[in-house]
């Protein structure tokens, strides 16, 4: 069945409350939650489900589940079974999650610097990547800093935007990944709107100002490939 994905509408929930509605071989499925799986090029949560009891279940990775917006969290090995129909409170691990949101933020200012399209991407907690299809002479590594680092100084509010699947057929230039469609099935695309900066198809978590982000650097620019030339960018703190 569906989980209801309170991340979606609220990025910064770091506890709610659920109820198990499955447990199998993949992990455990909730009615709702807090934790964000694998997807976009961003990692599963990680954090704890907590018992009636108090008893603190390890969750090591979230992942998407067989159908449409379902979601299994996959416990840590030897971890205590849950029971269907067990409430449990879930918590999140903050830290972790705030420097992914921070990160994929970046990644969208980043892409507003660097304009061609998006080969592929991936974030960590400690860092993240884009690469592109364009030329490595057109690709400098201050420059990219600088004028990244410019547009998160403005610290703009982040907005999320419904558009229809009909309404995006008619603007495919808003998906500028050439590597991840957008999801369908639902009639409706979920975008990163970042007012004068970008506007995209994602449905990642962000902060809520980019100003949040702070000053990015650059870490290193590597050749990937003939279409793929790689921009390693980290949190400068």
């Amino acid at each position: 069945m569906p989980t209801e994905l309170l991340f979606r509408d609220d990025a910064y929930l770091r506890t709610a409350t659920a109820r198990v509605v499955a447990v199998h071989e993949r992990g455990i499925e909730l009615d709702r939650t807090i934790f964000y799986p694998l997807g976009g090029g961003q990692p599963g949560d990680t954090g704890v489900l907590i018992r009636a009891s108090g008893e603190r279940i390890p969750i090591v990775d979230t992942r998407k589940g067989e159908t449409l917006d379902s979601v299994v969290h996959i416990p840590a090995p030897e971890a205590p079974r849950l029971e269907v129909g067990e409430p449990v409170t879930l918590e999140i691990d903050w830290d972790r999650r705030y420097a992914l949101m921070r990160l994929h933020t970046a990644l969208h200012v980043m892409s507003a610097v660097i304009v061609a399209p998006v080969t592929g991407g991936n974030i960590a907690p400690d860092r993240a990547r884009l690469d592109f299809d364009i030329d490595m002479s057109l690709l400098d590594a201050q420059k990219i800093e600088r004028e990244t680092n410019a547009l998160i100084a403005r610290a703009v509010d982040t907005e999320t935007v419904w558009i229809t699947d009909e309404e995006l057929d008619a603007q495919p230039e808003l998906v500028k990944t050439m590597s991840v469609k957008p999801p369908r099935g639902t009639g409706r695309i979920r975008l990163l709107r970042i007012p004068g900066i970008d506007l995209q198809p994602c449905g990642g978590t962000h902060v809520k100002n980019v100003g949040e982000i702070g000053a990015i650097r650059v870490l290193r620019i590597r050749n990937e490939g003939r279409r793929n030339k790689r921009v390693e960018i980290a949190l400068a703190g």
